[in-house]
């Protein structure tokens, strides 16, 4: 495979650009320190599926601002492309959203050099447009979540915003979330290390802690 195309890895440092876009240049990983950002890929402007995922995250971003997290868009068209279809998308109402205003920043890539740093451009989709790429990148720059898409799929942003929201929290309480978690959900304690904290841990029923079995074992959420 063409080295111009490999993919960056869940736990490598997300790779440094600098780049022009609709809200000035930016240098990366240098500009975000300290933030988490999500950077996505779309094929092009002025097709369908990516207009709705620009409103749809355009319409999120404080949501994702009071999670200490960046949006950064990117796309191989230009910068006047991107600038006439975030004006176009202003005039646009679906289902609820209208009047959306894209706020974050879209990257003019028409060379490909950032797509092709994140491998976001896969030739057996296309040789011309990126694919619908996401990834999650934490305030030490590296890369925690990676996410595809086909390009005919729009994305769920509910499950994006998932991720930040159980990344932080396995982050912050050193545990694991399981199938489905929510913010309240109970959370997955780190399994035993010894046959006698297995034992304590499954003969204990006073604690927050409890097991299904010895290896499997929850944390209790003050609701």
């Amino acid at each position: 495979m063409d080295e111009n195309f490999r993919m960056p890895l869940i736990g490598d440092k997300a790779p440094e650009f600098k780049a022009v876009t609709t809200q000035g240049n930016i240098s990366f990983p240098e500009d975000y320190k300290g933030k988490w950002v999500i950077l996505f890929s779309h094929p092009a402007d002025f097709t369908p599926v990516c207009t709705t995922e620009f409103m749809t995250f355009a319409s999120m971003i404080e949501e994702f601002k009071s999670l200490n997290t960046e949006l950064i868009g990117l796309s191989v068209d230009s910068l006047y492309a991107h600038i006439a279809w975030l004006r176009k998308i202003q005039d646009l109402k679906w289902k609820n959203l209208e009047n959306i205003n894209v706020t974050f920043p879209l990257i003019e890539d028409i060379r490909m050099d950032v797509a092709k740093k994140y491998g976001m451009i896969q030739p057996n989709a296309s040789n011309t447009q990126a694919v619908r790429a996401v990834f999650v990148i934490d305030p030490e720059g590296v890369i925690r979540t990676i996410l595809y898409y086909p390009l005919s799929t729009g994305r769920n942003f509910d499950e994006i915003k998932r991720i930040i929201l159980a990344l932080q929290k396995a982050d912050k309480d050193s545990c694991a979330t399981p199938a489905d978690w929510r913010p309240g959900d109970d959370v997955i304690v780190p399994t035993a290390g010894s046959c006698g904290v297995a034992k304590q841990r499954m003969e204990d029923k006073s604690g927050d802690i409890y097991c299904l079995d010895w290896f499997m074992c929850f944390r209790k959420e003050k609701k």
